[in-house]
């Protein structure tokens, strides 16, 4: 999940990617999603179906997150089994969510925790994100990285985004050896094209992509999931939830401040943020048909999706994980699936915002 909203991504390749299975209720129209791990590529890893996304816990784009608040938001995800920990060296200036993550896991059983970073992208004075390829810092800010989680070694790493002014293979092959030196288990790409993810693919093994994906941003279909699918690459996808909105808690009145990123998205001022509320409104009606939150019936939507293989779901307090993790038992019947398609064609394409 990256701080920015990079061109979309996708990256790697591995061995073929199942279809994901549905266990049935005693309804055959309603699926139960199957939450047992599921494959990472060719890795020979396993990945739960849910992640916790650990970039708003750095403090960065939210007013009021204090160290111990993100500590105890880690805590409540591993104590409610999500074990899959999302982060990057970039998620804070001085490394805020890796070294909560770091605090969070002490003393617990490292093999259990699945432990996903990225390098690539770090920080410059006045708040200036800096994207570098180069094989000498991508070194660096991973040996920074694992010292800050108190680890010796990731179980996925990500490269964060192309560096222009590096050669894709240069950065891919610099990543190859890392985990042959065993500093990471599995490679993987986030935020590229499918182009890029090609090349990725080329120079360097990888297992996962990690790119944006939810029930109205979903463009990623039409090139990027079929190739991956067809390659047996893993999906990893983020904003779920759409940056909160569709979690469904958002007046039509809110406003966001300039200290918060979400004020520079379209999807999120003006027509288009009411368009979208309309969205909402529509999914919430059958959530409140399940007797479900309307986060759980999301997230279990997009878990449920082909060719995706695990969703990283934010939060910045441990209710908000409680309630995220328990999207695991949420069942969807086909006129739940019926009516969100409808929607989603009803609302039509999403402005999100483009990267620079």
């Amino acid at each position: 999940m990256p701080p920015n909203s990079w061109r979309r991504s996708s990256g790697m390749v591995d061995s073929p990617l199942p279809r994901h299975r549905l266990g049935r209720a005693t309804d055959r129209k309603t699926e139960t999603m199957d939450t047992s791990p599921r494959p990472l590529g060719r890795s020979g890893l396993q990945i739960s179906p849910f992640g916790l996304g650990c970039w708003p816990i750095a403090g960065m784009t939210r007013e009021g997150i204090t160290r111990e608040a993100a500590v105890a938001t880690v805590a409540a995800a591993l104590n409610a089994g999500i074990l899959h920990l999302d982060t990057a060296y970039c998620y804070g200036a001085e490394g805020e969510s890796e070294r909560a993550i770091g605090e969070a896991i002490r003393g617990r059983n490292r093999s259990e925790l699945f432990l996903a970073g990225k390098c690539g992208i770090h920080w410059e004075p006045g708040r200036k994100q800096c994207v570098d390829g180069r094989p000498e810092r991508l070194r660096q800010e991973v040996d920074e990285s694992l010292r800050r989680l108190g680890t010796d070694h990731l179980d996925l790493l990500y490269l964060h985004a192309p560096d222009p002014r590096v050669p894709l293979e240069e950065s891919m092959a610099e990543l190859g050896r890392l985990r042959a030196e065993g500093l990471a288990r599995a490679i993987g790409v986030s935020n590229v094209s499918l182009d890029q993810l090609q090349t990725a693919a080329q120079a360097c093994p990888i297992s996962a992509c990690q790119l944006p994906y939810n029930m109205l941003q979903r463009e990623i279909e039409r090139d990027i999931v079929p190739w991956c699918r067809d390659q047996g690459v893993a999906i990893v996808a983020y904003w779920p939830l759409m940056k909160g909105l569709l979690a469904g808690e958002m007046p039509r009145d809110r406003t966001f401040p300039t200290t918060d990123s979400r004020h520079k998205y379209p999807m999120f001022n003006g027509t288009e943020f009411q368009k979208n509320l309309d969205f909402v409104e529509v999914v919430r009606g059958e959530a409140q048909r399940l007797s479900r939150p309307l986060p759980d019936l999301v997230l279990a939507w997009t878990a449920q999706q082909p060719g995706i293989t695990s969703v990283l779901f934010g939060a910045t307090s441990p209710e908000q994980v409680r309630m995220n993790a328990a999207a695991g038992s949420c069942e969807i019947d086909s006129r739940a699936n019926q009516v969100i398609a409808a929607g989603i064609t009803a609302r039509g394409s999403v402005m999100g915002r483009r990267p620079v």
